[in-house]
C-alpha cells in the first residue's frame, strides 16, 4: 500500500475495471477509502468508451468525482503486411479515442465542480521506445497517442490542480501473458501490484507535485 496514500471518500471513476489490472487497481484503491465506480463492459451492457454520447452520459452519473482512472483498451500483433485497416481502426477506437473521451469529460466535471483533480492512463513501453514495437505496429500508434494527450493535456490543465499522468508498462505479469511466453524470465515483469501502487499514488490527493508524466515501468526487463 502506498504510504500516506487515504483517498477520504472521494469518488474515482475506474474504466476498464474488470481486466488483470483493474481488479486490482480497485481492491487497492477501496483499501485507500476510495468511492471506486466501474462501468460495466460493454459486452455485459455497459457504455462504449469510444462513443462519445455514451461517455458523456456516464461520466455525468458522478459529478462529484475526484479522479478518472483510464484503464480500458486492448493489445493486439500483426506483422504489418498482414495488418487489416479494420485492425488499426480497433486499436485506435479502444485506446486513443476512448482515452480522450473520457479525459475530456473528467476535465468538464472537474472544472464545474472545482478543485481541481486526477487523471491516469495506461500508455505502453512500445509507445516510448518504437523499436520495440516491431509486430505492433498498430497497437503501438494508438497507446503514442495515449502518451502524447497525457503529456499535452497535462500541461493544458495543470494550472487548475488537474494533474494528467500515465504509466508506460512493458510486460504485465499476467496469466494470459505467461500462457503467451511459457518460456519467458516472469521475475523480469511489472507485476500488477507495481502497476496499481503507482496509479493509486498518481490519482491520489497526496499526489502534489506529478503531472503531464508518462512514467516507464519496465522492472528488470
Amino acid at each position: 500500500m502506498p504510504i500516506g496514500v487515504d483517498y477520504e471518500g472521494r469518488v474515482v471513476v475506474v474504466t476498464g475495471a474488470a481486466g488483470n489490472l483493474g481488479r486490482v487497481v480497485v481492491d487497492l484503491l477501496r483499501s485507500l477509502n476510495a468511492d471506486v465506480q466501474a462501468p460495466k463492459d460493454p459486452v455485459d451492457g455497459g457504455p462504449d468508451l469510444a462513443r462519445e454520447s455514451a461517455v458523456h452520459l456516464w461520466y455525468r452519473r458522478h459529478p462529484t468525482m475526484w479522479a478518472s482512472i483510464n484503464l480500458a483498451g486492448g493489445f493486439a500483433m500483426a506483422d504489418v503486411g498482414d495488418t487489416p485497416e479494420d485492425l488499426l481502426q480497433h486499436m485506435w477506437r479502444i485506446n486513443a479515442r476512448s482515452c480522450f473521451l473520457c479525459c475530456r469529460e473528467a476535465i468538464r466535471i472537474f472544472r464545474e465542480r472545482g478543485g481541481g483533480g486526477r487523471v491516469v492512463n495506461v500508455a505502453a513501453r512500445a509507445a516510448l521506445e518504437p523499436k520495440n514495437a516491431a509486430g505492433m505496429v498498430a497497437y503501438a500508434l494508438s497507446k503514442s497517442a495515449v502518451a502524447t494527450m497525457t503529456e499535452a493535456l497535462g500541461e493544458e490543465v495543470g494550472s487548475e490542480n488537474i494533474f494528467i499522468n500515465a504509466i508506460a508498462p512493458s510486460i504485465l505479469d499476467t496469466e494470459e501473458n505467461r500462457r503467451a511466453q511459457p518460456d519467458a524470465d516472469y521475475s523480469a515483469w511489472v507485476s500488477l501490484d507495481a502497476a496499481a501502487r503507482t496509479i493509486a499514488f498518481l490519482a491520489s490527493p497526496q499526489n502534489h507535485a506529478i503531472r503531464s508524466a508518462v512514467i516507464p515501468l519496465y522492472a528488470t526487463g
